[in-house]
């Protein structure tokens, strides 16, 4: 049952998004995603390590910290443009004749 175009995890995000109103980030944007969402994430952890150890609210920590996983990961959820294929370079030729 081998699809030829399967359907990812945030497929909406990606060029070739399932309703075709996206067209995917350029890679600066994606860069500037992976860093915000990964020092989220990291803060994200920090404060739950502190509400484990410090105020022994467990629970609470747990959901913490799963949130700040959640959040850095985040951005592999986006496609950037112009990944998918090189673009075509001219000849040699073609630039001296014209």
């Amino acid at each position: 049952m081998a699809e030829d175009d399967p359907v990812r995890f945030g497929a909406e995000f990606g060029p070739d998004s399932m309703s075709g109103t996206t067209k995917g980030v350029g890679l600066a944007t994606f860069k500037r995603l992976v860093w915000i969402s990964n020092l989220g994430g990291l803060l994200l952890v920090a404060i739950a390590l502190e509400m484990a150890i410090a105020y022994k609210m467990f629970w609470w920590a747990l959901a913490t910290g799963i949130a700040g996983v959640i959040v850095a990961l985040f951005p592999s959820n986006y496609e950037i443009m112009g990944m998918d294929a090189p673009p075509e370079m001219a000849d040699e030729d073609s630039q001296d004749a014209a």
